[in-house]
């Protein structure tokens, strides 16, 4: 998905570094803000990373959830061919379905329950449609910051769906990394974790977690307690390093949806503007011009009917760094 916010922020991300169980005191709660994907009819999605209060978790430097969005009314998702670099995209549904067309000659559909990651090293471009069968779309784009030695790497795209993994109180779906005994295949340039897990009404479960990861907790259906911070739909608890489990409470009656992040913290700076992830303000001019020029270095999406993002105008003054504040 495209960051087509008409005026993009420059954000400038640093690590964050700070056995046991994550407790309350030890969770940052974000909450999101609503961005427009363009146009008067346009969906909204909300967006919790990046945030002045955090900007990355792990490697995770973008999270945008959506939905349930009503395609009759706000037309779905219609996103033109638009460029990345320095980043992978993570596409996961809950409902609805998307037509992924990209410049590797991949074409593919994004569904419920399947992940679609497309790395955009030194380049990439690519559009997002919602099908003309879908009436409800519902899930989260995510992006992955690439580490330095492989930010330039070339242009690829991986399809898996997990199985579910059933535990007492959950069913989990492990799209990255690994969680309760499941192991993903999906290859990533740092160490992640990515899951989805349903909980069952008034479950308790307690999660055996990498003590070198941070961790983020999307919460998309229900009110779910995370090691004692009380999380309602479309927040993201954060809880640092150090623990070795984290415990998951459904306080609803009814089933709750999370999706899990986590990864080592991420210990390089980046320079994050639209759609590109550079390590300068020169990267990112760089990667603007040859995008408006058409250059090879982000291919051509064949089979959208329709002309592709310019990309918006930079800022005037050089990109400013921007870290995480301390915590708090």
């Amino acid at each position: 998905m495209s960051n087509v916010e008409a005026e993009s922020a420059e954000v400038r991300c640093g690590a964050s570094v700070d056995g046991g169980r994550a407790t309350a005191a030890e969770v940052d709660v974000l909450t999101p803000r609503d961005v427009p994907l363009g146009g008067p009819r346009a969906m909204t999605v909300r967006r919790t990373l990046p945030q002045r209060a955090r900007t990355l978790i792990g490697a995770w430097c973008f999270v945008d959830h959506y939905g349930p969005d009503d395609v009759a009314r706000t037309g779905g998702m219609d996103v033109a061919p638009h460029p990345h670099t320095g980043l992978q995209t993570v596409s996961w549904l809950f409902s609805g379905e998307i037509e992924h067309r990209d410049s590797l000659g991949i074409h593919a559909f994004v569904r419920p329950g399947e992940l679609n990651l497309m790395t955009g090293g030194y380049g990439i471009s690519h559009s997002e449609v919602s099908t003309p069968s879908t009436t409800v779309l519902h899930g989260v784009q995510l992006w992955v910051a690439l580490p330095e030695e492989h930010r330039h790497t070339e242009r690829d795209f991986q399809h898996y769906a997990p199985e579910p993994v059933r535990v007492e109180g959950a069913e989990i779906r492990v799209f990255l990394g690994s969680l309760a005994g499941h192991d993903s295949p999906v290859r990533t340039f740092s160490p992640l974790l990515g899951a989805e897990i349903l909980l069952e009404p008034g479950a308790t479960v307690t999660l055996a977690v990498d003590p070198g990861f941070e961790h983020g907790l999307l919460v998309d259906h229900g009110t779910v307690r995370m090691a004692g911070a009380l999380l309602h739909p479309a927040q993201l608890g954060y809880t640092p390093t150090g623990a070795d489990a984290l415990t998951l409470v459904n306080e609803a009656d009814d089933m709750a949806r999370t999706v899990l992040l986590g990864g080592t913290p991420f210990g390089e700076e980046i320079v994050m503007w639209w759609n590109f992830i550079g390590r300068s303000h020169e990267d990112i001019v760089r990667a603007r011009e040859e995008w408006q020029s058409a250059s090879d270095r982000f291919g051509t999406v064949e089979g959208y009917p329709g002309d592709r993002l310019p990309a918006p105008a930079l800022p005037n003054a050089v990109i400013a760094p921007r870290g995480n504040p301390p915590r708090r």
